[in-house]
């Protein structure tokens, strides 16, 4: 069920998926999804296991092969096309100290030389990390990591941030540091896409939620809107999920 307040926010999208659909072998994971998304805007992909979560935040990103189109708009007036972020569930970082997997993503980025400096320091202070600039990543904790993770896209400047489960991994201190980074970057206007099973961290952090089955968006609705349940309509499954009674999806 679509709700037309959701299509009216999203009418001048940053990212569009038009008809997208994706096939690994002979498994169709998203079937001719249609999907907008706006500055500013926080989403969260919720559904079963199995539904197409992450294979549509990844057709989104574009790193996923798909038929159909994805269509990038314009981020500003200048036409510059939105600069784009992911962070995954277990970020990789590499054999070096916290501040050098920056210095990494900001050459990898193309960023000035002479502005690595000033952003690596305020992309640790930002997620609190401001401290522990040369302590191994791979020896910072699983939270402290994901906070580097999040740093580390907080230093491309993105438009839009996707994220696959980003807490799923982390106990209830970390989900909470990780949760207070993302609303704060909802707060500076940054779009933001994650796929969680989290149904409590949808609600406290997304504006709009997509539910997900079978590779098909069956809803797509405000947060308020779909967990008040008002709106499903004959759609009995959502209510099984966010009973927890709808573990995987069916065939």
């Amino acid at each position: 069920m679509m709700d037309e307040s959701c299509n009216r926010r999203a009418a001048a999208p940053l990212l569009e998926l038009d008809r997208v659909t994706v096939r690994f072998g002979s498994v169709t994971a998203l079937r001719e999804v249609s999907i907008g998304i706006a500055r500013g805007e926080a989403l969260a992909l919720v559904g079963a296991n199995g539904s197409g979560k992450t294979t549509l935040l990844r057709a989104l990103h574009g790193v996923v092969a798909h038929s159909g189109r994805r269509i990038l708009h314009s981020a500003d007036a200048g036409g510059r096309l939105p600069v784009q972020g992911m962070v995954y569930q277990r970020p990789f970082m590499l054999r070096l100290s916290a501040r050098n997997n920056l210095r990494l993503a900001a050459w990898l980025s193309g960023l000035p030389r002479e502005q690595w400096q000033g952003r690596i320091d305020a992309a640790l202070n930002r997620v609190g990390l401001g401290g522990l600039g040369d302590r191994p990543a791979r020896a910072l904790s699983g939270g402290q990591q994901q906070r580097l993770a999040l740093a580390r896209a907080w230093m491309l400047q993105p438009d839009i941030l996707f994220l696959d489960e980003p807490t799923a991994s982390l106990d209830p201190t970390a989900k909470k540091e990780v949760e207070a980074i993302l609303a704060g970057f909802g707060r500076d206007g940054m779009a933001m896409v994650m796929s969680t099973h989290n149904l409590g961290q949808a609600k406290r952090l997304a504006k709009r939620i997509v539910y997900l089955e079978g590779g098909l968006i069956k809803v797509d609705q405000p947060t308020a809107v779909f967990f008040g349940g008002a709106a499903h309509g004959t759609l009995d499954r959502v209510d099984l999920f966010l009973k927890g009674e709808l573990a995987w999806a069916l065939e």
